[in-house]
């Protein structure tokens, strides 16, 4: 895992604790008015030790600042920034970088929605997909599941695909698989 992945990591998994997501969600919900330990404490309804504790975690993950004058206001960038570094992690990740008429059919690194059948996007979604999986000999059904559940929930939908559009060969009893057309080094523009 990368650094900057093992950041994130730590940013969401102290927002998975329910009062320092209030609390931050708290903070978010005021914007730059930002509020006091005292006021964020009325609002969660807990006793103001725990809120001062809680907005100094907040504050060390760079989720929150304080001012001098005890007001306390979100940093949500660090928070977009940590979401970005998930996305980059994602397998799919550095392919994508080379389609970015592609990049609206996928959120977080997965694929969300198909191109149109007939469009130029479905034929690139394929190459795009033939790429990532680096098919260099006959695989099974299941390595190309495995493989491609990286990327989709839709895995049947994703093979047939690739089948159509010729990125990928099945045999004739439709249990292996191989590669079909030659994947281009670089990706069309």
């Amino acid at each position: 895992m990368s650094a900057e992945a093992a950041r994130a990591a730590e940013i969401l998994s102290q927002l998975a604790t329910p009062l320092r997501l209030r609390a931050f969600a708290e903070l978010v919900h005021r914007g730059a008015e930002g509020a006091s330990i005292a006021e964020l404490a009325y609002a969660l309804d807990v006793p103001v030790q725990t809120a001062g504790e809680t907005l100094a975690r907040l504050a060390g993950l760079g989720l929150a600042t304080g001012t001098g004058n005890g007001i306390y206001r979100a940093s949500p960038g660090e928070l977009r920034e940590a979401a970005s570094a998930l996305d980059r992690a994602q397998p799919i990740a550095a392919h994508l970088a080379d389609y970015p008429q592609l990049r609206g059919n996928f959120t977080h690194g997965r694929l969300s929605t198909m191109p149109p059948t007939l469009s130029e996007r479905y034929a690139l979604l394929g190459e795009l997909l033939a790429r990532f999986l680096r098919l260099d000999g006959l695989y099974d059904e299941d390595a190309i599941n495995r493989r491609l559940s990286e990327v989709t929930d839709d895995v049947a939908a994703v093979r047939r695909m690739l089948v159509e559009t010729g990125w990928l060969e099945r045999d004739r009893a439709g249990t292996t698989y191989g590669p079909g057309r030659t994947v281009p080094q670089q990706a069309r523009p």
